[in-house]
């Protein structure tokens, strides 16, 4: 026999969905020193927090926030009866008011037995799927420019590469712009400079 607090844990299951998802992505990023590997990893923990969001916004038997033709139709007959009922100039304030206000009236109405999923997480996870996409093409992008540079894909040894190239760091940077300016300044008597020409 199964205990309450099991029961619970088991009903939650689409949250335990999405932590697994998000801590694989997680630990792809973190583990694998793969480029393509990493960029795999970030887009499993993106869709983890998709999930997350789009099982937020589901009611348990509700519906698409669409309201049927025939529903607004009965309600719209409703707030103009209502309207000329309160002799009121705005019939769209009273029926506010009692729907507010009230639930009696508020179940008088048509359509008021209708479960709506709210639609917000949806429509913001659709605008951040745009953006993973992009941002995706854009990792993939680098990494395809990387592996022409560097002939590899392995962070480890595109950062070796980096040591072994002879290239100045930061903190020789002074230096080497101080020879690139000599060099320039200091040109060969076989090509004059401007100023030499010109005397």
């Amino acid at each position: 026999m199964s205990s309450p607090a099991l029961e619970q844990a088991a009903g939650l299951y689409n949250y335990w969905i999405v932590i697994v998802l998000m801590m694989t992505g997680f630990y792809i990023v973190l583990a694998r020193r793969n480029l393509i590997k990493a960029v795999i990893g970030l887009n499993i923990f993106q869709t983890s927090v998709f999930l997350l969001y789009v099982t937020m916004g589901k009611v348990r038997g509700g519906t698409a926030p669409i309201i049927p033709p025939e529903v607004a139709a009965a309600q719209a007959k409703v707030m103009h009866d209502a309207g000329h009922d309160e002799h009121s100039t705005h019939a769209l304030g009273t029926v506010s008011e009692e729907i507010v206000g009230a639930h009696t009236g508020h179940a008088e109405l048509p359509g008021a037995e209708i479960i709506y999923s709210n639609p917000l997480p949806s429509v913001l996870m659709l605008t951040a799927i745009v953006v993973g996409i992009a941002t995706t093409s854009l990792a993939l992008a680098l990494v395809v420019r990387i592996r022409e540079d560097y002939g590899t894909i392995e962070e480890d040894r595109i950062l070796e590469i980096d040591r072994e190239d002879g290239l100045p760091d930061d903190d020789d940077e002074d230096q080497w712009i101080d020879t690139e300016t000599h060099s320039l300044a200091g040109s060969s008597p076989d090509n004059p400079t401007d100023s030499e020409s010109v005397n």
